[in-house]
């Protein structure tokens, strides 16, 4: 049965064990060459050392017929769903995973690693606001993940979550908002107002970017830019899990970048390397994770993310800029010719 949550030390500056896997995690990174499609551009996360998953991501364990994701009985609950993972490995559901399908189809609160031959209920929301209706009795995986700003505002909410009440919930109204805001700049409209409806609409542009922007050897993430700003930064721990996710996570940012017109200066290259330095200068407060592992929550004032630590070893690293905040862009220091 999982723990309820709560910290496990106090709000500040984390200690030096808490923050060492993520310090040494980005250590042990380079920048490559960044590529772009459009607005949207990938600095590529480059690891010394790589490993091979001691898990299966989610479409992995799914094509293997050892998890089942369904609601958590037949009148269901919005905020969760459960998982049931009968294979012989852990499973890595990965933070804005959208699931279609039963009632109405949910994206992952946060990155879980699911322990081998486990059941456990998950904190989810909701994306479909207009249906309650079962379409089947499992879950699908959709293929992709929610886009980033929605993503980086979900963070937020279930780390206050956690913090006030051991809880990982996000604001169901303010995401139904959020989607209903951007389907409408995006012109999407949707009978349920399922957030899939925008992934639809611009299919062709997202196939672009996906076709574009691949996986270099050695990456195990990414800092990605819009516009000439920093968007957000994913970090696996092995390179077999970054070609797994990077098709979900090119869309994730992708939306944003067709959500936004072209910056006459969307060409300009954010100072991704200081983005990098600011989140191992955060602090935060670390928590018992739902299934494995160690919930690792930091913030400064121009960033704020999330890792999930295993064995003293980072398996998901996420953080995204502050919006409005003076830094949160990480523009290109115009006075440094050798920052990215």
């Amino acid at each position: 049965m999982a723990r309820r949550a709560g910290p496990s030390e106090s709000r500040g500056p984390m200690s030096a064990a808490a923050l060492r896997p993520i310090t040494q995690t980005l250590a042990d990174l380079a920048i490559g060459d960044p590529a772009s499609a459009g607005n949207l551009w990938v600095f590529p996360l480059l690891a010394k050392h790589d490993r091979e998953p001691a898990y299966l991501t989610l479409d992995q364990a799914l094509a293997k017929g050892f998890v089942r994701v369904t609601e958590v009985s037949e009148a269901g609950s919005v905020p969760t769903l459960l998982v049931k993972n009968a294979g012989p490995q852990p499973v890595l559901i990965l933070d804005g995973e959208e699931l279609v399908g039963a009632k109405q189809n949910r994206i992952v609160n946060l990155t879980i690693l699911v322990p081998a031959a486990t059941t456990l209920t998950i904190p989810v929301s909701c994306v479909e606001a207009g249906r309650w209706a079962a379409r089947s009795r499992a879950f699908a995986p959709a293929g992709r993940a929610h886009y980033a700003s929605g993503r980086a505002m979900k963070l937020k909410q279930v780390s206050v979550s956690l913090r006030e009440d051991g809880a990982r919930l996000a604001d169901q109204g303010a995401v139904w908002h959020d989607i209903s805001l951007k389907a409408a700049r995006m012109d999407a409209p949707s009978a349920t107002s399922a957030a899939s409806a925008m992934y639809d609409r611009l299919r062709a542009k997202l196939d672009e970017f996906e076709e574009r922007l691949r996986p270099v050897l050695g990456q195990v993430g990414a800092v990605f830019g819009v516009n000439g700003r920093v968007a957000g930064l994913d970090v696996f721990d092995c390179s077999a899990t970054w070609r797994a996710s990077m098709r979900k996570l090119v869309q994730s940012y992708g939306l944003d970048a067709l959500d936004v017109a072209a910056s006459p200066h969307g060409d300009g290259r954010p100072d991704v390397g200081r983005f990098i330095e600011a989140v191992t200068e955060s602090s935060g407060e670390t928590y018992a994770a739902l299934g494995l592992g160690t919930d690792v929550r930091f913030e400064s004032g121009a960033l704020r993310g999330a890792a999930l630590v295993v064995d003293e070893r980072v398996v998901h690293l996420v953080a995204f800029p502050v919006a409005g905040h003076a830094e949160s862009g990480w523009p290109r220091r115009r006075h440094d010719p050798s920052v990215l």
